[in-house]
């Protein structure tokens, strides 16, 4: 489709229900690739004993190995997307992705396993990024927050939909078919892409707009105060629920023994007070920060969010029975909360030609950072634990999670006093405007 049939596509059906269904699109793919990645954490167990694994080997393959290519391929890609066909992006990373999930459940070793997870992190570097740049051509500033809320209640589907295939799939097709089942859905998701999402139509100011060079463009985001410590919050923030949500399952079934089906309901569970969460973070910061006139409230509700979920984990790890369950759920709500509002303040930030490397930004820090490191390191300090604490070392190894929180709400709270008054914060040329400090 040439960028004169897109933009008329799009121009002949800009009707307010389109943006809203492109979104629906977006985030089915979105909940898609984040059941690709997230599935795994239900199946580490049989992984381990089939492979003869350690934790700081489960940590690397659910963390470091796909965050790696995920968070440091995102930014190139961002750059292409910000120059050429954004759909176009979204569906060749949906190939990728799917075809790599696919290769998971073929591996032979778990050398073998690590690449296919590397490819996972390649297909769907791209996805977020060009996914948050097309949106933005669809919603105006008023309604991104909402809008990129609801998209990243993609997350927490796909948590549910790892919980749901992974609980049943684990007692009745074994970790392999699991995998494959995973993968299934995105070959539907393709040829929908390509038939029914059109690319929406650059504005006038962003077309004369030349895109910077990445160099410039990471320049001009970096030397805003705010959003530098908006990206070590989403980092840090990350590396606790990724480092959680990766060995939780490990947690429930290791220590507390329960069962493949009993941990895919509590994962199903968590998955829906994420979209809960999801939904709560993006309307509380565009409702208070509107009331207001203050944007300031895009950063102070993860941060009110994060320093919550501290007492909340520390029941779920030093606990036990139903209140550990309800402890779990609960965590899912408040960790998930700072999604729509940290990508709504990056696109606030950003300039209209450098939006998607902005979104490739704060992916970097929360997959590179949290995705790679927080379950790694989790993982390395219950092996670390294990000669002392035994059958209690991951136990231990996950208390690091409210420590990582409460760093993260330091620099959520850093990032706000930098924030002044509602308005762009930018020029069309990467310009820093005079009301973002």
């Amino acid at each position: 489709m040439s960028r004169k049939a897109d933009g008329g596509a799009v121009q002949g059906r800009s009707k307010p229900h389109h943006g809203y269904y492109v979104l629906a699109i977006l985030a089915a793919g979105y909940a898609l690739n984040s059941l690709d990645r997230s599935i795994l954490s239900l199946l580490l167990e049989p992984i381990r004993h089939q492979f003869h694994l350690g934790d700081t080997q489960l940590g690397l393959l659910n963390g470091l190995a796909f965050a790696a290519f995920y968070s440091t391929l995102a930014i190139p890609v961002a750059t292409l997307a910000d120059r050429w066909h954004r759909r176009n992006v979204v569906v060749l990373s949906a190939v990728v992705w799917t075809l790599m999930t696919a290769y998971c459940g073929l591996a032979g070793s778990f050398a073998a396993l690590l690449v296919a997870r590397m490819g996972v992190g390649t297909g769907e570097a791209g996805a977020g990024p060009a996914s948050h740049a097309l949106l933005a051509g669809y919603f105006p500033p008023g309604r991104r927050a909402m809008a990129l809320g609801l998209f990243a209640l993609g997350a927490p589907l796909g948590t549910m939909l790892a919980g749901g295939v992974g609980g049943w799939g684990i007692d009745h097709l074994g970790w392999r078919g699991t995998m494959l089942l995973a993968a299934a859905p995105g070959l539907l998701l393709i040829p929908l892409l390509l038939a029914t999402v059109a690319e929406p139509p650059r504005p006038q100011m962003e077309k004369l707009a030349a895109a910077p060079p990445l160099r410039l463009a990471l320049w001009s985001l970096w030397s805003q105060p705010a959003f530098r410590h908006l990206c070590i919050a989403c980092g840090l923030h990350s590396a606790a629920m990724y480092g959680a949500q990766g060995f939780n399952p490990a947690y429930l079934t290791r220590t507390h023994g329960w069962s493949g089906a009993e941990v895919g309901e509590l994962v199903t569970a968590t998955g829906l007070t994420g979209l809960a969460g999801v939904f709560l973070g993006g309307v509380l910061s565009d409702r208070l920060g509107g009331r207001r006139g203050d944007p300031r409230w895009s950063l102070w509700v993860p941060g009110l969010a994060a320093l919550a979920v501290i007492p909340v984990q520390l029941l779920g790890y030093l606990g036990a029975g139903a209140p550990m369950a309800a402890a779990f759920v609960l965590a899912s709500l408040l960790n998930l909360m700072f999604f729509g509002p940290a990508y709504a303040t990056a696109q606030t930030l950003a300039a209209p030609r450098t939006r998607a490397v902005a979104a490739a930004a704060i992916l970097f820090s929360k997959s590179m950072v949290g995705m790679g490191f927080g379950p790694l390191l989790i993982g390395a300090a219950s092996d670390l634990l294990a000669p002392v604490a035994g059958t209690q070392s991951l136990r231990l190894g996950l208390l690091l999670a409210p420590l990582f929180n409460l760093w993260a709400a330091v620099h959520f709270f850093r990032a706000a006093r930098h924030v002044q008054h509602a308005g762009p914060a930018q020029a069309p040329h990467g310009t820093p405007d005079p009301r973002v400090t």
